[in-house]
Parts: structure tokens; sequence; C-alpha cells
């Protein structure tokens, strides 16, 4: 997301971060293939891993996640009906998607096809969310 936010000359009107529901990987960079997929494509993750907290549902104006588990796990932490709102999985963002949840990549070491997948969600999201600002 955040590549296609700079490569769109709208990094001044974005803030963008990821992070997981559960603590497995704080502190670590991407996963080495998941790096290596992204690169393929020209994309540098340089994040470290974090876990979601609450207060994101007061830091973010959308919530997205990869599948129906983790996206369950924020209904859960959803403080009101206004955070619930925020929720949303990336794959709805995308008019052909043949499926709701992103797959894991790392039980089908599909890293590739999956980042196309993310990249589908992603491009579908900014452009909901620039549809939305009437941008």
């Amino acid at each position: 997301m955040k590549s296609l936010v700079d490569n769109a000359n709208l990094s001044s009107r974005f803030f963008i971060d990821s992070a997981g529901t559960g603590a497995y990987h704080v502190g670590e960079q991407a996963d080495r293939r998941s790096a290596e997929a992204a690169r393929r494509q020209g994309v540098e993750l340089t994040s470290l891993a974090r876990q979601f907290t609450r207060e994101d549902f007061d830091a973010f104006d959308y919530i997205v996640a990869m599948d129906s588990r983790n996206l369950a796990h924020l209904k859960r932490l959803a403080r009101s009906p206004a955070d619930s709102l925020k929720l949303s999985l990336l794959r709805s963002f995308d008019p052909d998607a043949d499926a709701s949840d992103v797959p894991d990549p790392y039980y089908q070491n599909n890293f590739d096809a999956v980042f196309q997948i993310c990249r589908r969600g992603c491009e579908g999201l900014l452009a909901h969310i620039l549809q939305q600002r009437g941008a």
C-alpha cells in the first residue's frame, strides 16, 4: 500500500502501518520470502512487525484484515460501533477476488501469488479511499 501511495505522489496524505493480531514476530523484519517476492515487484518491505492495539482504532480510518480469522479478532477488540465500521477485509476491495481471505503464503509457499493478491486489494482500497474523499 505504501508503494502504491508513494507512486501516486500521495504519501503526504496518508499514514500507513501494518500490525498483526498476535505477538508472534513483534520487532522482526518481514519474512525473507515475503521480502524477496516484494523486491521482485520493485517494493521494499522495511517495517518491523508490531501487534495491533485498541489505540490503533483512534489512529486509523481504515483497518484492513487479511483474513476472516483476523477480522473476527479485530471485531472483538473494537470498543464501539464506530471502531467496527473501520474494519474490512483486503480482498473486499478487489472486484475480481475469487475468495474473501488472502491465503497464508507460509503454508503454500506461494509468496509471489499472495503479493499479487495483496496488490490488487491495495489498488482497490486506494481507489475506494480516493473516491470517498472526492480526490
